[in-house]
Formats: structure tokens, C-alpha cells, sequence
């Protein structure tokens, strides 16, 4: 770092994407990315947006708003869009907490928590997860504690039951409790309709995944109007045209092509319950997903011999050198062919 870098920030320790490799053709089974292209529908407005980009995007997102709320059954005063829901998790640690109210999530989850927390100069706690990975939804009772959960979590793919969310809820009312459901379209059960209850939920999910749009950066956050107001003003605060014209765009069209959207979750279901079956068969541990990805273990290599051996047969997957879960590997579910090649490097390799 340079001499002039501020020392409020030295020791921010930066969130670490997965691999983005150029040159050498991958299969790319390391970040989660749907294996299809976008909707075609959704190529196709972004492609018309493309001929307005010498003006501002809507700061308001009006018509893909309007869309958003048509689909998911919330009002425009209880839904915010985002750049990517990362900047929604982002406005929700600026805006939910502080000094008085530090924030809190598990030991092992989505590795972006710690990097905001520590970002903004919010004190957090983490809770650990059960022996079997599992987050004990009875620790976060009470808590007074601006929480944070991943459901399904990330890198585990463990889900909790939609009654447990609504337990940790409860018994925080004065306190925000933030969902982030960026792979709940994969077989988890979203806490959306809790927002109309309680309103101190926010829950965050992202186009990124389930509508094929990664690279757009799209994301969105609802809850109760005055959350959304309070994420508002940090939004306008820091960047009011977050969302550009072709996100925008292809963010309408990916919400009106429901067929594709659903046919495309039912076919990464369905290669992930076969990956899990072939990984159990070649004596690999494999967490319970609900997720586009599974998390898993080999009884004859370890995580990083399995993450390095992989690449070198052209195969990227994710690998966490971390306490508890050195020995496991995350591998994102691609398509059949991805897949296929994935369980035939593996069988070479053991």
C-alpha cells in the first residue's frame, strides 16, 4: 500500500473473489455462475437499452420496479434494486449498525460479512455452526444484535426451515435481522413474505445465479418502507444511478421470461442431486444443498490437494483454507457436460 493510504484501512484484509482465468479454456465450476446464457428476452432489451447510454439510468428503477412488484407481491415503497445485492448487504451494515449495535453471523459463511463489517467500523461477532455444519437458529434468540444469514449459507449449501427464520425474527424486535437469499431459488424457501409481518426483516436476493445475469451486476432488498427508505439514503448518498440502463433492461427481461427461469432451476436441481449421487459413489462426504453448488469432502485427498490436481486437469473449483473446512471443496453445479467432465477428472484422480 501506498504512503498516503489511510490507516483507517490498513488493516482491512479485502474479500477474495474466486478465479477469473483468461488464456487457458476451463471448465469453470468455482463461482457459482449459471452454466446458460441469459434469457433471450432479457439479451434483447439490453441490447435495445444499449441506445440510450448517453443518459442517466432511472434512479428510481421505475420500470423494473413495477415488474419486480407485480412478480413478487411487494409494493415500490418495499423494494430497493442494487448493484449486485453485495452493494445491498453493504447499505444494510452502513445503515443497521454501529458502535451501539455491532452485527453478528456464523464462523462459516458468505466471506463478504467480515470484509463489511470491517469496512464500515462495525464491531461483529460470529457464531459457530453446529459439528454438522448447520446453523443453530436458537443462538441468535434475543440477540440485540443486527443479524446477518445466508440461507441456503454459502459455502455449505445448508438451509434453515422458513419457521426458524421467523423464530430469530421474533425474538429480535428491535433489531434488524438481514436474509440473504442468493440461492434460495434452488430448493431453499424465502422469507419474502415474512417482510409483510415484521419490520425488522430485510431480506436481499440477486439476479446473479438463478437468472443468469452475473456479470451484470443485479440485486435487489425488500422489506418494511421505512428499511428501504433508510437504504435509500445511504444509496443516495454514495452512487443514485447504481443501477445502469442495460442491468436495468435485462433485469425486466429476465423477470418476464418466467419459463426459462424455472426451466433452468429445475435442470441445476436435477445435475445436483446426480453430482451429489456420483461424489457419494467415489466415497466423497457431500453437505445437504439447497443450492447451485455442493460442498464436499474426499476420504483420499485433501481440499487442497483436490482443488490443485483439479485445475491441472482443467477443472476450477473453490477452495477455503480455513479452520473446519480445509478438507472440503466448493464446486458449483454447471451443466450436464460440465458436470460429466468434473466426475471423470475425479475418477482419474482417485
Amino acid at each position: 500500500m501506498s504512503r498516503f493510504f489511510s490507516s483507517q484501512y490498513s488493516g482491512l484484509t479485502p474479500y477474495v473473489p474466486g478465479e477469473q482465468p483468461q488464456g487457458k479454456d476451463y471448465v469453470k465450476l468455482n463461482t457459482n455462475e449459471s452454466p446458460f446464457p441469459p434469457s433471450p428476452y432479457a439479451q434483447r432489451l439490453a441490447r435495445q437499452a444499449a441506445g440510450d447510454l448517453e443518459l442517466y439510468s432511472d434512479p428510481e428503477c421505475r420500470d423494473l420496479v413495477a415488474v419486480a412488484c407485480e412478480k413478487l407481491g411487494v409494493a415500490k415503497e418495499e423494494i430497493l434494486f442494487t448493484n449486485g445485492s453485495d452493494e445491498a448487504l453493504n447499505f444494510a451494515f452502513m445503515a443497521f449498525c454501529d458502535d451501539k449495535t455491532p452485527a453478528v453471523f456464523a464462523d462459516i459463511t458468505y466471506g463478504f460479512y467480515p470484509v463489511f463489517a470491517t469496512l464500515n467500523g462495525v464491531p461483529f461477532e460470529t457464531i459457530p455452526l453446529k459439528e454438522d455444519f448447520l446453523l443453530d437458529y436458537k443462538d441468535y434468540l434475543g440477540i440485540q444484535k443486527t443479524i446477518f444469514i445466508a440461507n441456503p449459507n454459502a459455502p455449505t449449501g445448508k438451509v434453515l426451515p422458513l419457521s426458524e427464520i421467523e423464530e430469530i425474527v421474533k425474538s429480535n424486535p428491535n433489531n434488524v435481522v438481514v436474509v440473504d437469499e442468493a440461492y434460495v431459488d434452488f430448493g431453499g424457501e424465502s422469507a419474502l413474505p415474512l417482510t409483510k409481518q415484521y419490520d425488522n426483516l430485510l431480506v436481499c436476493q440477486t439476479f446473479s445465479k438463478s437468472r443468469s445475469m452475473a456479470g451484470a451486476r443485479l440485486g435487489f432488498a425488500v422489506g418494511n418502507s421505512k428499511l428501504i427508505q433508510d437504504l435509500n439514503t445511504i444509496k443516495y448518498s454514495t452512487n443514485p444511478y447504481n443501477v445502469n440502463r442495460m442491468t436495468m433492461a435485462a433485469g425486466i427481461g429476465a423477470l418476464l421470461d418466467t419459463e426459462y427461469f424455472k426451466t433452468n432451476c429445475q435442470t441445476i436441481i436435477s445435475n445436483r442431486e446426480e453430482t451429489i449421487a456420483s461424489l457419494q459413489k467415489m466415497g466423497f462426504t457431500v453437505l445437504d444443498s439447497k443450492a447451485n453448488f455442493v460442498f464436499a469432502k474426499s476420504n483420499k485427498l485433501s481440499g487442497k490437494e483436490l482443488y490443485e490436481q483439479l485445475k491441472e486437469k482443467g477443472v476450477l473449483v473453490r477452495y477455503f483454507d480455513k479452520d473446519r473446512i480445509r478438507d472440503f471443496v466448493r464446486i458449483t453445479i454447471g451443466s450436464k457436460e460440465q458436470m460429466a467432465a468434473l466426475i471423470s477428472a475425479l475418477e482419474e484422480l482417485l
